[in-house]
C-alpha cells in the first residue's frame, strides 16, 4: 500500500483528498501548511506527496524546494495540485522538481491516474537503470537517461496543459 501525504492550507480540499486517496486504497496523511510538512517529514517517508501551490505563510514552491532539498526527502515524488494555472517561468524554475501537475477540482479517477502514472514511470526507469548497471553502462550516462526520460515525459504533460489552459492569439505569434 503506497503512502501519500496530502499538502494543502484548506482543511475541507485536505479532508476530501484523504477521503479519495483511501477509498483508492492509499495510506493517506493530510498536513495543512509547508511548515507542518515539514516536521511531519522528519517521522514518516511518504511514497508520494500531493503539495497545493497556493499557500500562506511559505506557499508550495518554497515548500517543495525545501523538500527537494533534503536530503532524506530529496527523492520523494511531487505532484503539485492546485486550482491555478503553471505559468511557462514556473515549469523552468521548478519542473525538475515535480513529478505531475493537477489542477482541483479533480475526481477520483483522474487523482488515480495521475498517481500511478508517477508510479509506474519510476519503475519503468528504475527497471531501465537495473539493467544498465548491469550491461555496465557508467553511471554518469545512467543518470542522464534517468533524467531525460523523467523530463521528456514531464514535459510533454505541460506542454498538453498548456494547450488546454491558454489559448493564444495567433496574430500575436507571427
Amino acid at each position: 500500500m503506497s503512502t501519500i501525504l496530502v499538502v494543502d492550507d484548506n482543511i475541507y480540499v485536505v479532508d476530501v483528498l484523504l477521503k479519495m486517496l483511501k477509498h483508492g486504497g492509499y495510506l493517506a496523511f493530510g498536513t495543512y501548511s509547508g511548515e507542518e510538512c515539514q516536521t511531519v517529514l522528519k517521522n514518516i517517508t511518504p511514497d508520494l506527496i500531493l503539495l497545493d501551490i497556493m499557500m500562506e505563510p511559505m506557499d508550495g514552491w518554497k515548500t517543495l524546494e525545501k523538500i527537494k532539498g533534503g536530503s532524506t526527502t530529496a527523492q520523494i515524488p511531487v505532484i503539485m495540485l492546485t486550482s491555478k494555472n503553471v505559468t511557462p517561468a514556473e515549469v523552468e524554475n521548478y519542473g525538475k522538481y515535480i513529478e505531475d501537475y493537477v489542477l482541483k477540482p479533480v475526481t477520483n479517477i483522474e487523482l488515480y491516474n495521475v498517481i500511478e502514472h508517477v508510479f509506474q514511470r519510476r519503475q519503468i526507469i528504475k527497471a531501465d537503470v537495473g539493467r544498465a548497471v548491469q550491461r555496465g553502462i557508467y553511471p554518469d550516462v545512467i543518470d542522464e537517461y534517468a533524467h531525460l526520460s523523467r523530463s521528456i515525459d514531464i514535459n510533454s504533460r505541460f506542454l498538453n496543459i498548456f494547450e488546454t489552459g491558454y489559448i493564444l492569439d495567433e496574430s500575436s505569434i507571427y
